[in-house]
Parts: C-alpha cells; structure tokens; sequence
C-alpha cells in the first residue's frame, strides 16, 4: 500500500471536480490530486457533442468535449496530480482515503476532501414499469454514449419516457441520425427539462410531448415489440381506457438523476432527503468538517456553468480550510419551494442561497422570513422546477445571533 499526503483530494473527474481542483490550487493549496474511476477526464462532458457550454461562465458557446479541454488543459499547466482508473472505496472522519487501482492500494492522508462524484441515472426500475424484459430499452444518458463516442445507433423507431434535458437533447440526436422519433411521454403536467431545450429539440423538429402520460406495459420477447402509454389524472392515477400501443424497437428513459453519495453516507455525512445530496453550510462544507460538497452530487444543475462557478467556492474554501463552525441556523423550504441549499448557515455575511419549486407559477413573490421578520423579498417573473432560482441575502450577526429557522417560501404560488 503507497501512503501519501495531500492538502485537498478532489474525489471525481468531472467539470464540478476540475473547477474545484483549478480553484483549490490557485487559493493556496499547491498539492491537490483529483481520484476518478474513469480512464478520461471530465465525467459526461466527452458524450455531449452539442454546443451551449460555457456561455454563462466564459461569454462563448463551446461543446462539451471543448469545455472539458478548457478545464483539463488549466489543470494540467498547474501541475494538478490525477489518478485515473482509480476507485475510491472510502474515507473516514479523520480525512484519510483508501483507493484502489490496477498499480496497487493507496491511503491519502487530506487537510480537506472536495465531493465531486456527480449523478447516475434512473433506470426502469427505479419506477417499475411492469411487462416484458427485451432488448432496446435504455437511459438517455447510456444511448447518447453509444451514437456520440462509439457509433452504435441504438434504434429506428424511438420513444423516450421523461423530458429531462438529456432525453430532449437525444430526441434531436437520434432525429439527426436517421431515427423516427414517435414522442417524448412525460408523467407531469409540465416538461421537466429546460424550455429552450423543448423548443429546440421537439418543437424545431415536430417531435410530439405527451404531457400527463406514462409507460404502463412494456412488449417484446426478443427485442422491444412495443410500449403502452396511458394518460394520468391529477393524481398520477392511469386514466382507465385511456391506454393506447405504440410499436416501437426502442424505449429511452429520461427519469431524472440520482446523486452519488454511498461514500458520504458510509462515513455518516448528513444527506437531505430531498436533493439526494449533503446538507452543507454557505461554504460548502458537509457536516463532516473540512469536506465539502459540489456538483452534482451536491444538487442537480441546469448548465455546467452554474455548476462550475459553485464548484470553484468549494474548492476555493477547501483550500482555506479556516472555517469556524460558530452557532448554525437552518433553512427550510417553506411553501411552494422544494429545496433551499444551503440548509445551514453558521457565519454572518453575503450568502447565495438558490432552491428549486415544486411547480411551475407566474409572478410569485419570493420571501425569507424568520419568525414575524422578513429579511428577503422579490417579485419573480416566473418560476419552473426545471430552472434553478438563485439570490443573494446579506446575514446579520443579530440574525445568527437569535439563530432561530430561516424559511424560504413562495407568496402567490
């Protein structure tokens, strides 16, 4: 077993890994190591061929393998160690990490860890849609690894249960290889992904959204024959002699992403039982001091940009390691809101919080209220589940003072 020390070990590969790495080094922290299973750099970014990366963060469209290289390339001019092929099988509360890879066994002793596993996919049988067990059937995630980096088509005549933002984007994709898509199902009454992603993915090409519907029976004994589709009431009950077959040879799931932290919770990181990912204060700190949290294994993120910026304040606080963890306020996801990170804070200052609602409203009123006294207040435009909302509060020492609960809460929702 090799056994070394670190100041910060990022654990993932992927963008929200790479900007904190970057970040760590140039706040002060010389000896950072990135640890990723994977033989490549930058998690999914190499798969997502289309463009729209980076606008937020650098003003210029790149696509995913482009903004991958902008990162990988910085990381490695600061001379940032990585360890690919390598599989973190845990880290205890004293920050020390055992790793494994094809050379050997390592122990990494870290001043402080940066969480960056990020996300994996629902599969089928995450909401167990009953019938057959055929061929054909595939996360948007896995179809879109197979057309963009080794050239298999997955299918001729698709549909794609879920209108995440992975499942639009590959509606476009198979539409450009060739393939007939027949529709996008969707079990809500709204689309889960992006608005500019309905309107550029399914709208341009005259792929139809089934709102308010669901798979109810998978056929095929060999390979998929055909799906059922039925329409939902407002319980999320199947309207009766409302089901109708589609033939079909594939079936892509767009279910949404579940974010990786057996690792966090094997070492006892509290975990919200919303987001799926650790209840961390405004620095990013986990309840686990000097391990932080960021991307997608933190929360779920619109664009890799908001992700990025996040992830460059945890590796930026990782690397400063000076936080004092004084009286701690929570906050809670008053009415209309479904998240608020972060959950905790523990110093006064400027805070971003940002939250996701529950559904979609027009011209709610967003407030932050402690007790009877109000110490936020905006109108919104609008609100969507699919779009982060963000904002920032300055946090008196009074209020960490009374520390009593900060609720975040939507008025005419």
């Amino acid at each position: 077993m090799t056994n070394f020390n670190t100041d910060v070990a990022v654990i993932g590969g992927g963008p929200a890994g790479l900007a904190a790495a970057i970040s760590a080094y140039e706040n002060g922290a010389k000896n950072v190591i990135v640890l990723d299973r994977n033989k490549w750099l930058g998690g999914i970014l190499p798969q997502c061929i289309h463009d729209g990366f980076g606008v937020e963060e650098t003003g210029s469209s790149m696509t995913g393998p482009e903004y991958a290289e902008m990162y990988i390339n910085t990381a490695k001019k600061l001379r940032i160690k990585f360890m690919n092929e390598t599989m973190v099988l845990q880290f205890n509360k004293n920050r020390k990490i055992i790793a494994a890879n094809k050379k050997d066994l390592h122990q990494i002793n870290a001043k402080s860890i940066v969480l960056a596993m990020g996300c994996r996919e629902k599969t089928r049988w995450n909401i167990m849609i009953p019938g057959d067990r055929p061929s054909g059937i595939y996360t948007a995630g896995v179809a879109q690894s197979f057309i963009n980096l080794y050239n298999i088509m997955v299918g001729k005549k698709v549909v794609i249960l879920g209108s995440g933002d992975v499942g639009l984007i590959m509606a476009r994709r198979l539409k450009f290889e060739g393939a007939k898509v027949l529709g996008v199902v969707e079990i809500l009454p709204y689309a889960s992904g992006l608005q500019r992603n309905i309107v550029q993915c399914l709208d341009d090409y005259g792929i139809p959204l089934y709102l308010n519907h669901t798979v109810t029976y998978i056929k095929g004994r060999e390979r998929l024959e055909s799906v059922t589709i039925a329409q939902v009431d407002e319980k999320i009950d199947i309207i009766p002699e409302t089901e109708r077959e589609i033939k079909c040879d594939t079936l892509l799931l767009s279910l949404g992403l579940i974010p990786e932290n057996e690792l966090s919770r094997n070492v006892g990181i509290e975990i919200d039982n919303v987001t799926g990912g650790p209840i961390v204060n405004q620095y990013f700190e986990t309840s686990l001091s000097s391990v932080f949290a960021c991307g997608n294994c933190l929360q779920v993120y619109d664009t890799v940009d908001a992700l990025a910026i996040d992830a460059k304040k945890a590796g930026e606080n990782a690397a400063k390691n000076t936080i004092k963890q004084n009286k701690k306020i929570n906050i809670k996801a008053g009415k209309g809101i479904n998240y608020v990170i972060p959950q905790r804070i523990s110093k006064s200052g400027k805070i971003r919080f940002t939250l996701r609602v529950k559904k979609p409203c027009v011209s709610p009123t967003l407030r932050v209220i402690s007790g009877d006294y109000e110490l936020f207040k905006k109108k919104l435009r609008w609100a969507n589940p699919a779009n982060m909302v963000g904002f920032d509060i300055d946090i008196s020492d009074e209020t960490i003072k009374a520390k009593g609960d900060l609720v975040v809460l939507l008025d005419g929702y």
